[in-house]
């Protein structure tokens, strides 16, 4: 493979939305029509980079990391990308993509740290050992990283309750967001 492949991470339970009154898993939920699951993934394929989509039943997010990882190993990075992300802009993938050389890359909208986070190839063990509910902050941490202002409020307008599905129901029936 060539270049960052983008992690489609899709392995939650999606609790905190079923507690808010939410009927069916979140990625499954409704939005204008098409699923959140759809509406990250056609961002992602705008995106023109390599993707790998991880669903399988894991215990934790650090498990879904590291066994997408694994399942790209040979990858010259990685986009780490919750699924719950139904605005972010096929742009900002590209940018994080282009930004990644030898340091982790942390985009950031308005001051606030979003997705994708990119990893270079000299992550992937650390990323591969990850395990249980933390994500890959720990890695972020032990390496060097930069932040990438970003003009995309969809890197970090994630849906973890009803409330946000209508939130970002509301921004795409404004005209706002992404693909």
């Amino acid at each position: 493979m060539s270049g960052p492949t983008v992690l489609v991470l899709a392995s939650g339970r999606g609790e905190r939305f079923m507690a808010s009154g939410g009927k069916t898993n979140k990625l499954q939920a409704l939005l204008e029509g098409k699923t959140v699951l759809e509406h990250t993934l056609d961002a992602v394929r705008a995106s023109g980079l390599p993707w790998h989509l991880e669903q399988g039943p894991h215990p934790g997010m650090g498990d879904t990391i590291a066994a997408a990882v694994r399942a790209t190993a040979q990858s010259a990075g990685w986009l780490l990308l919750p699924a719950d992300l139904p605005l972010v802009d096929s742009a900002t993938l590209r940018a994080v993509a282009a930004a990644l050389a030898d340091r982790v890359v942390v985009p950031c909208f308005a001051g606030q740290r979003g997705h994708p986070v990119g990893f270079p190839a000299a992550c992937g063990a650390a990323l591969q050992r990850l395990h249980g509910d933390q994500g890959a902050r720990s890695v972020v941490l032990a390496h060097p990283h930069t932040e990438l202002d970003v003009a995309d409020p969809g890197c970090v307008t994630d849906i973890d309750t009803v409330a946000d599905l209508h939130a970002a129901m509301q921004v795409l029936r404004a005209g706002g967001a992404a693909a």
